[in-house]
């Protein structure tokens, strides 16, 4: 959950890079929010998740894929965070002004997703032939750095979250569980791939997922809220 004092450190002025620090305790509070936002916006259909899958389903390099996918998410969201808070803490104006955007982004992305429950998809891993590790590597590549929303989600939405986080303890915290929460989907998705493959080949699965991804969206949005609004007279 995004903290209150973060809230009240942006209503009254004060930048979220010199707001107090939260305490220890709340590090965990901060990785649960880069968690459940960071699987929110990876776990879709698309083509690196199913590129992903057909890798696993071929038991083809599936450990570098895996890590290639980790580490990218990983090195985009601090690259994301760490700009972000530098920017922020000089322009507390520039924290409200992200959190709006993150709010309608999010918003969007939740009704979107509801949207796609109403008429489910399913994913298809194509069985092609087997790649070469460079290969797969290179597709790779393709699929996550030529994607356009890997920087509108990943650098842009996860990177202003967490650079509204206040201390860079709490900053590497929701990076933390950003990146673990990659690694979680990727690992499942590729070393789980037999059993995974049948089940998500099933429209209903997908609206299942559809639904759950809405609804953390748009509570998301809802606790970015008070952070937009403007500071008290």
């Amino acid at each position: 959950m995004l903290r209150p004092m973060l809230s009240n450190a942006l209503s009254s002025g004060v930048s979220p890079a010199i707001a107090p620090a939260l305490p220890p305790t709340s590090l965990g509070a901060a990785a649960l929010n880069g968690l459940a936002l960071s699987l929110g916006l990876i776990v879709a259909i698309g083509a690196q998740n199913a590129f992903v899958l057909r890798q696993g389903l071929q038991r083809a390099h599936v450990g570098p894929v895996v890590l290639a996918c980790v580490a990218a998410d990983a090195l985009l969201m601090a690259a994301g965070v760490a700009g972000l808070a530098g920017l922020i803490g000089k322009h507390p104006g520039l924290a409200r002004a992200l959190a709006a955007a993150g709010m309608v982004f999010l918003l969007a992305y939740g009704l979107r997703a509801l949207w796609a429950a109403r008429r489910p998809g399913a994913l298809q891993a194509g069985q092609t032939a087997s790649l070469s590790r460079r290969q797969a590597l290179w597709q790779l590549a393709g699929f996550t750095l030529l994607n356009p929303h890997v920087y509108l989600d990943t650098v842009l939405l996860v990177g202003s979250v967490g650079a509204q986080q206040p201390g860079w303890a709490a900053r590497g915290a929701f990076v933390a569980g950003a990146a673990g929460a990659s690694a979680l989907w990727f690992t499942t998705l590729g070393y789980g791939a037999r059993w995974l493959a049948p089940v998500f080949a099933r429209p209903r699965a997908w609206q299942a997922l559809d639904a759950l991804i809405g609804v953390v969206m748009l509570a998301l949005a809802w606790q970015l809220w008070p952070l937009a609004l403007p500071p008290r007279a």
